[in-house]
């Protein structure tokens, strides 16, 4: 309870609103680089043509926008992106544009082996092999636990690397189960 009393609730939300932003405010940032196949929305308030919704990275890690060009969005966080285009449409454009970013769809994983669908299947934040084999089924019952890899997405060597059920996947990993011979 935070023992003061008020007849509006202005007082008890501007509270409630200083206590929240009391959080270091690097905490709440993205650390999600995008990469080629992540599908972004790029929303300016105010300015509808300068909207893109739901616009995917080309192979190259770039989407076309109207006045700037082509950015360069690869290895970039959806907060790099908005400073872009904030910069890009200051002044020439619009005097204070108002830029906000979303990632509307993951690049997808890979899972093959002792699953029950193995394929590619959209990435979710907070994924684990455990989940992931969810999303393909299930586990068949000659799954090996104690034998899973995972090759990193950007990994130029290729080398698989040993994981347990509660490794985390990232975007554009292929996972590996191998069968288990008891």
């Amino acid at each position: 309870m935070l023992g003061f009393a008020t007849h509006s609730g202005f007082a008890l939300a501007q509270t409630a609103a200083s206590i929240g932003s009391a959080k270091p405010a690097l905490a709440s940032l993205s650390t999600y680089q995008l990469a080629a196949g992540d599908v972004i929305t790029i929303r300016v308030f105010g300015e509808d043509d300068l909207s893109r919704e739901k616009v995917k990275l080309t192979d190259a890690g770039t989407i076309p926008y109207p006045v700037l060009g082509e950015i360069k969005a690869l290895g970039l966080t959806i907060g790099e992106i908005e400073k872009t285009v904030t910069n890009g449409l200051s002044g020439k454009y619009l005097v204070n544009p108002r830029v906000s970013v979303t990632i509307e769809e993951y690049r997808p994983f890979y899972i093959n082996g002792m699953v029950e669908k193995p394929g590619a299947y959209p990435f979710q934040p907070g994924l684990t092999v455990l989940k992931a084999s969810s999303l393909a089924g299930g586990f068949k019952e000659r799954a090996s636990f104690s034998k899973i890899s995972i090759i990193r997405e950007g990994d130029s060597k290729a080398k698989p690397q040993k994981a347990e059920i509660n490794t985390p996947i990232n975007p554009g990993d292929t996972i590996f189960i191998e069968e288990s011979f008891f």
